[in-house]
């Protein structure tokens, strides 16, 4: 037999999680998963992962950090967004981009090796 929830119900759950957001947003401070894990009393990031894990605390765990997400979000439209693009990189957000080239109509490209070109001279 484990040791007892620490949060018994998912409406618990959500009225410390809107406390937690409430005190961020009157201190002007962007709410984080950490800062939330502390204010439910938890002891580590795993053990929110462990609510999340729960199906009755599902929803609420996955709403709180919607909430924390878009907090983040919104400082995208900061001048100086590298700390948020840190952020949300590490929450599994990407900006990569790829790129594929195609000749005509989607044939596959064409290229010609030139034999017998004459080295370029150097500068004198």
């Amino acid at each position: 037999m484990g040791r007892p929830l620490a949060i018994q119900t998912p409406e618990e759950f959500e009225e410390r999680s809107e406390l937690y957001f409430a005190t961020c947003e009157a201190n002007e401070k962007r709410p984080t998963i950490n800062g939330l894990v502390l204010a439910l009393g938890l002891t580590s990031r795993q053990s929110l992962h462990n609510y999340e894990g729960r199906p009755e605390f599902m929803d609420a765990v996955k709403r709180a950090r919607t909430v924390i997400e878009a907090a983040w979000e919104d400082g995208l439209t900061g001048s100086n967004a590298a700390g948020t693009i840190f952020w949300l990189k590490n929450q599994g957000w990407s900006d990569k981009q790829e790129t594929e080239l195609y000749g005509r109509e989607g044939a596959p490209i064409r290229y010609t090796v030139l034999t017998g070109v004459p080295e370029p001279k150097p500068d004198a």
